[in-house]
């Protein structure tokens, strides 16, 4: 029997089509002719256990004839072993397959134990925590505060000290309620992660956010609780305000009105004024439509997706608006009246950031803000600070509070008080669901009550 060649095998022809080629050790050819020219498909024919076995060598010329005589080489020395070739190919996969699985395994393996806190954080938004606002000031808190400082580093390695270093850096900016919030935030943040896989693995040692306490952080004065209340005089001296400031920056010359104190614009006296009548949050006041204001029945809806819930749970609210209450509304009406938005954003596509009046109120106190320098197109000065600062920072929120306690002082019950704050009420599930009385007679007598009052208040108002 004759050793194949190259030339051999490129000297075929169509008349060559089935043609079978032998040669020594096993080595057995046929020709195929087709449209693409010749074609030699080989094999290899072996004894097995006493039966004629063979196996597939692939064909030339895609393989080189030195090519399929290595392999037939290779399958000779499988056989002497008394090992089938076909069943050996396939172990060879399966340990290739199972190394491959192995090192996937591994790696994943990897990657679950060095995940990030920005990985948990990342999770955690899309799976773990739904707030009102969608999430956007947990991304822009953890982004600005948290993710720069711990972001990068892998959860199993993270420590209290580390969670530290957060609320630390925070409270170096004088943001005592920032960092009660961060801190809050992070903990139900792990707390999450304790009960879920990868993470629960990770934290092998513990939740360190356990570890934290966020009261040695904080300034001895400082009260998570707000109680600040403004006076009768607090009020006026807050009317005289926006009154001086107006007449102060009229009075300026044309060439040093942009260096001057500008006035509180109209929006946002509007706005406190509001807050103060009607108990309204301020969040909820920013986001009011003009569809859902009622100036000729004196009466504005707030659905209950604009107001803010305790556990999920929210309320349509109606205010009856005082004579005080519909006059501010009906100011506003003239400069934002023609946007669907009470409170409109700049392209008035939408209403303004829900944080917006608070930051322009508190940036009129800046002695009450630890900052360096002033924030880039930010108000920096103390136009709006009351009784010269004696009582502290004022916000929006307690124009709310001082409105209640007015309505207090006015006789009227707190169970009132609390419908007009629309606050859910307790009780029994019976109670609620047989007494169906809305209390509007009541609520609208104490809206009443209260515009007056503050009226009183301003009635003996002397412009200083």
């Amino acid at each position: 029997m004759t050793k194949l060649t190259v030339k051999q095998l490129e000297a075929l022809t169509d008349a060559d089509d089935g043609k079978t080629l032998r040669e020594d050790g096993g080595l057995v050819a046929k020709v195929r002719a087709g449209v693409r020219g010749v074609t030699v498909l080989f094999r290899y024919e072996f004894k097995l256990d006493g039966a004629k076995r063979d196996h597939r060598l692939g064909s030339w010329p895609k393989k080189s004839l030195a090519m399929i005589r290595a392999e037939r080489d290779d399958l000779r020395a499988t056989t002497s072993k008394g090992i089938n070739p076909t069943a050996a190919r396939k172990a060879a996969k399966i340990e290739a397959q199972a190394a491959i699985d192995a090192t996937i395994a591994e790696a994943e393996r990897q990657v679950a134990e060095n995940k990030t806190v920005a990985d948990l954080f990342k999770e955690w938004l899309h799976d773990g925590v739904s707030r009102q606002d969608g999430n956007a000031e947990l991304r822009r808190s953890f982004t600005k505060d948290v993710l720069p400082v711990i972001g990068k580093k892998p959860l199993r390695n993270l420590t209290e000290k580390d969670l530290l270093a957060v609320l630390r850096a925070i409270k170096s900016r004088g943001l005592n309620r920032a960092v009660v919030i961060r801190s809050k935030d992070l903990g139900q943040m792990l707390r999450w992660a304790e009960k879920r896989k990868p993470w629960r693995t990770l934290m092998a040692d513990g939740n360190p956010a356990d570890l934290v306490d966020v009261k040695k952080l904080l300034d001895h004065d400082y009260q998570e609780q707000r109680d600040r209340l403004l006076s009768p005089d607090e009020i006026r001296e807050l009317h005289n305000i926006f009154a001086r400031l107006e007449r102060d920056y009229v009075a300026l010359p044309p060439g040093q009105k942009y260096s001057g104190i500008r006035p509180v614009n109209t929006r946002v006296q509007c706005a406190m004024w509001i807050c103060l009548s009607t108990l309204c949050r301020i969040g909820e006041l920013l986001k009011a439509e003009w569809r859902y204001v009622d100036l000729d029945k004196g009466t504005w809806f707030i659905p209950a997706e604009a107001t803010k819930g305790h556990k999920g749970k929210r309320q349509d609210h109606h205010v009856f608006l005082s004579s005080f209450a519909l006059t501010q509304f009906r100011h506003l009406k003239k400069v934002t009246g023609h946007t669907p938005f009470c409170f409109p954003s700049k392209d008035e596509r939408n209403h303004v950031d829900t944080k917006t009046v608070s930051k322009l109120i508190g940036d009129r106190q800046c002695s009450f803000k630890s900052r360096s320098k002033p924030l880039a197109g930010r108000h920096h000065d103390d136009s709006l600070v009351l009784s010269k600062g004696a009582k502290g920072e004022w916000t929006p929120h307690d124009l709310r509070r001082t409105g209640a306690t007015m309505m207090q002082e006015l006789g009227i019950t707190l169970e009132i008080i609390d419908r007009c704050q629309n606050h859910l009420l307790g009780g029994s599930k019976v109670r609620r669901h047989y007494l169906h009385h809305d209390y509007a007679k009541e609520k609208t007598e104490a809206w009443r009550l209260l515009g007056e009052h503050t009226e009183s208040i301003l009635a003996t108002n002397e412009l200083g």
